[in-house]
């Protein structure tokens, strides 16, 4: 009724319980938000006859045991988590729908895309918060999990841009956008504590529980594709990325300690 009574042009579907490592541990409800929500919302497009552009926002989780590097949108998907395996049946419920309804139904194969606004359980907000906690000397050490996992990380605000090219086009279609780069967790590490002066052996410990049960050792994708039919291209690179929230970091907790010192005032 939301749908039909707002009948939007465009429909952005990020809703999801987009954590992995947290997926293992709630598998059913994972898939019940991250799968089967998405074929909740198509039906409701479907039903209500409205003609709003659809965007998936699928992931590069979906190749987990990558079958080829770089990966593109031909290569065949092999999951390595519940959060994964969700996200592969959404990308196919897109494309069903797409091809059984005429919906412009896109999915878009985002890797890794990181900004000051990540959510402060994922590893690479966990090393930027902590690099600016240890810089004041309020936290001693951080624990982190597999430190050789290599990902694809872009600059979050360049591939929204690309998810909204996506809904410009006249028909729907799958895109992957990527830098085609990787780097692994440590690399993150070194460029992080780096950026404030600091070695980051001093401060990082391996803890087994950050681990998963089913690791995904490498992803990089080939956004060739995105790039000759929607002109895009990812112009943020790694470091610039990892410079940026630490920066940010760093600044939140200036401001946080300033007005923690101002409330203290008489």
């Amino acid at each position: 009724k939301l749908l039909y009574d707002l009948k939007p042009d465009e429909i952005y579907h990020l809703g999801a319980q987009s954590h992995v490592r947290v997926s293992f541990d709630i598998p059913e409800y994972t898939a019940d938000v991250t799968g089967v929500g998405t074929i909740r919302i198509l039906e409701a497009i479907r039903e209500t006859g409205i003609r709003s552009r659809f965007y998936q926002a699928s992931s590069s989780e979906m190749f987990g045991k990558a079958q080829e590097v770089p990966q593109t949108e031909r290569t065949p998907f092999w999951p390595r988590s519940p959060y994964g395996v969700s996200k592969v049946f959404s990308y196919w419920a897109t494309v069903n729908y797409r091809e059984s309804y005429g919906l412009n139904a896109c999915n878009g194969i985002l890797f890794n895309h990181e900004s000051p606004r990540r959510g402060e359980t994922f590893v690479t907000r966990k090393i930027s918060r902590a690099v600016a906690a240890i810089k004041r000397g309020l936290q001693r050490e951080l624990f982190l999990g597999n430190l050789e996992a290599k990902r694809d990380w872009g600059y979050a605000p360049e591939y929204v841009e690309g998810m909204w090219q996506m809904l410009q086009q006249d028909s729907g279609d799958d895109f992957v956008f990527a830098t085609n780069e990787t780097h692994t967790v440590r690399e993150f590490c070194e460029v992080a504590f780096g950026h404030v002066d600091l070695d980051w052996k001093e401060f990082v410990k391996h803890d087994p529980r950050y681990e998963r049960p089913a690791e995904v050792d490498i992803l990089i994708g080939n956004a060739a594709k995105a790039k000759k039919i929607l002109g895009w291209e990812a112009k943020t690179r790694f470091n610039e990325v990892v410079r940026l929230m630490v920066d940010a970091d760093v600044e939140l907790l200036e401001r946080k300690t300033v007005r923690e010192h101002l409330g203290d005032q008489p």
